[in-house]
């Protein structure tokens, strides 16, 4: 069974009556299910912590206060640092909210061999070694042969690839993970199948099953680490966060040989035409959602990137993320040669990874550069 079987189980405005109608007394319910020994929290108490009836400040203190006891025990005081390396700006897709919107006139850039080893040279005297390659989804100057030979340029100089691309096939996947891909993230941007079209209206990502069910394939060709996640301020964040939990443990349920991490990017201002989030998530609400996936989930990896203020991310450090990037460039080229012109959103944290590695430290948390080497990552079957 797919994902998008199980999703259509669900109504989405029914589903967003279920989380309104939550009370105090099933908040109550959740957090002392959450501190039982032995006992796990379902998705009727997910809906409650993600709920209005939540954000109650002695509640949110208490769900603080439980993901982060419940991070440290199974992550210990680190945060895995990540940076990401745009490899192309090109895109056919026509998202209204994305400044790769095909539509969008500016100059599109796929970089060659020689810029990419010079962003790479720069990135890895920053001190990095898990490397995230991120395009526009364009097959044709960025499909699967340009992915996987960028791969193989970058596989010497760093420990880890994940890829963030177009979604492709259970068979093109299997083919990348030859030559080193570690984890895939694609996000569905938002789950709301009726509303889906109208922001992406043209491109290859209009095709809402074929997008949604990605994660199936990945699971399918054995990829060691599978991301999801939707983007915040789309649609109803409370809806929003439920389908992803239950994306996520349809994932875990029938791919349990994949780890599993969760993102939570916010609108941020880009290139092109205007447009502004109906549905702003606070940051009051933000963390109240991160608090609740890790309740639900204290195995899950959780990522927060430089779309976030400051000071948001470094109130979250301690609170239930497990991973964070410092010093990103979000277009292509824009390590060796920044170019704010060609970018696909406006960084909010600019702090350098040595900054953000003495604010981790501030905290008495260690960043860890690099968790294991590729001699011990054992293929699967």
């Amino acid at each position: 069974m797919l994902f998008s079987d199980v999703l259509s189980n669900y109504s989405w405005e029914e589903t967003g009556k279920g989380i309104y109608a939550k009370t105090a007394r099933d908040v109550e319910k959740a957090l002392a299910k959450a501190q039982m020994p032995g006992r796990e929290i379902d998705l009727e108490d997910f809906k409650a912590l993600v709920s209005p009836a939540a954000a109650a400040p002695a509640y949110l203190e208490a769900m603080a206060g439980l993901s982060r006891a419940a991070t440290q025990k199974k992550f210990g005081r680190t945060i895995q640092f990540y940076i990401p390396l745009y490899l192309s700006n090109a895109c056919s897709n026509h998202c209204i909210y994305c400044g790769f919107n095909h539509n969008n006139k500016f100059n599109r850039v796929t970089l060659n061999d020689r810029q990419i080893l010079e962003e790479c040279a720069v990135l890895k005297k920053m001190g990095y070694e898990h490397i995230l390659l991120l395009t526009g989804e364009s097959p044709k100057e960025a499909g699967i042969d340009y992915l996987e030979h960028a791969m193989q340029l970058v596989a010497p100089h760093f420990a880890q690839i994940s890829l963030e691309v177009q979604p492709m096939d259970t068979h093109e996947y299997e083919r990348l993970r030859k030559s080193g891909l570690h984890a895939v993230y694609v996000y569905q941007e938002t789950y709301n199948r009726e509303r889906y079209g109208f922001y992406h209206p043209a491109g290859m990502k209009r095709n809402y099953a074929w997008r949604l069910n990605t994660q199936d394939r990945l699971g399918l060709a054995n990829v060691n680490k599978i991301g999801l996640g939707a983007l915040l301020g789309l649609e109803d964040w409370r809806i929003e966060a439920f389908c992803m939990a239950l994306h996520l443990k349809h994932l875990q349920k029938t791919y349990w040989r994949s780890k599993y991490c969760v993102a939570f990017p916010r609108m941020r201002p880009h290139e092109g035409e205007g447009f502004q989030p109906q549905h702003v998530v606070s940051d009051r609400e933000f963390a109240q959602m991160i608090w609740a996936f890790r309740i639900l989930d204290d195995d899950v990896e959780m990522s927060l990137t430089t779309r976030e203020s400051e000071d948001f991310r470094n109130h979250m450090i301690s609170l239930g993320i497990t991973s964070i990037s410092a010093g990103s460039q979000t277009d292509p080229g824009g390590y060796a040669h920044p170019n704010k012109e060609t970018a696909q959103f406006e960084v909010n944290d600019s702090r350098s990874p040595e900054a953000m590695k003495k604010a981790i430290a501030d905290q008495g948390y260690e960043v860890v550069w690099k968790d294991w080497d590729k001699v011990y990552d054992c293929p699967k079957a």
